[in-house]
């Protein structure tokens, strides 16, 4: 996949005029881990892909623009497109085929849900598409199924901030709400990332003492991205993944150490590589610290203030 910097430029709007047959959803960005609240906590972003669908005679055909565009199959193996094809089995109920239209305004492979997107569109268009009143718990045991975890599928379905767990019968997640004020900064780099690669970096076992401080972190961060965010500096501490992650990505550890030195409550995105800034009260003067940093660096990110997404993803018709 080609290095693309995120845009909500794009060479054309694929979206079908309404009726038809036509479903469509919205599903939004995600940032998973949060710093110390590895493989559980996640945050929804008010960045959105946007695919309608619809069912046909036959065979299976996909037409995306923005990001990532050129380089998705147009097939079945899109994951999108999979994704509907899979769970139309479960449902028991295939057509002969299958037509997607993808806006993709997520950056790839960035650190910011978009596979996680994918799968969880792909679920709800196969809902909606025959008809089926599927249980958002039902959509998030799936959607953890498919993806291999629930930290991102689990704010995409439910909006807001969430904690995901899992036990013997699947994912489970409570969402919880963002307090006010609160600003998440992407700050997203040209580079892509693997989620395989950097989860291969992770030790198999980590100092208990380092368990214990970061367990400490993610709950004083549940309580801080719900209540004070004058602790998010303090509860954005991680020593559990983001240090280990560092020869993947050596830029984007490097502005985070230089983030927070500032006073900037910022953390790994997920995977990364982009990184996640926290800003809240005086926003416009946390906005000039982090381009002063990133300036500084001269690191090659592009900065996206973003909102926090309160409604997770949604049919849209």
């Amino acid at each position: 996949m080609p290095d693309q910097q995120p845009s909500d430029q794009h060479r054309s709007d694929p979206q079908p005029p309404a009726g038809d047959g036509w479903v469509r959803v919205r599903v939004p960005a995600t940032s998973a881990n949060l710093g110390p609240g590895f493989d559980a906590l996640g945050l929804s972003l008010a960045r959105y892909d946007e695919v309608a669908a619809r069912t046909t005679d036959g065979g299976v055909r996909v037409v995306a623009t923005g990001e990532g565009a050129d380089a998705v199959p147009t097939d079945g193996s899109h994951l999108v497109a999979a994704t509907v094809l899979a769970t139309f089995d479960r449902l028991g109920r295939r057509p002969p085929g299958l037509e997607l239209r993808c806006t993709n305004r997520i950056p790839h492979a960035r650190g910011l849900g978009s596979s996680s997107a994918a799968i969880v569109a792909g679920i709800l268009l196969a809902a909606a598409l025959t008809g089926t009143d599927l249980p958002t718990a039902t959509a998030l045991r799936w959607a953890a199924a498919a993806e291999g975890h629930p930290d991102n599928v689990a704010p995409c379905l439910y909006g807001g901030l969430t904690i995901a767990w899992t036990e013997a019968d699947g994912a489970h997640a409570v969402r919880l709400e963002p307090v006010a004020g609160l600003h998440p900064v992407a700050l997203v780099p040209a580079v892509q990332g693997r989620t395989a690669q950097a989860r291969a970096l992770l030790p198999a076992r980590v100092p208990h003492a380092d368990a214990a401080a970061t367990a400490a972190r993610a709950a004083l961060l549940v309580h801080a991205l719900t209540a004070a965010p004058q602790l998010l500096l303090a509860a954005t501490e991680d020593r559990l993944h983001q240090r280990y992650r560092e020869p993947a990505m050596p830029a984007s550890l490097a502005l985070v150490d230089s983030l927070r030195a500032a006073g900037v409550p910022a953390v790994l995105s997920g995977a990364g590589p982009t990184v996640l800034a926290l800003l809240s009260g005086d926003v416009s003067a946390g906005q000039r610290r982090i381009d002063e940093v990133v300036a500084n660096l001269g690191a090659g990110f592009v900065t996206l203030p973003l909102a926090v997404d309160a409604a997770g993803a949604r049919v849209c018709s």
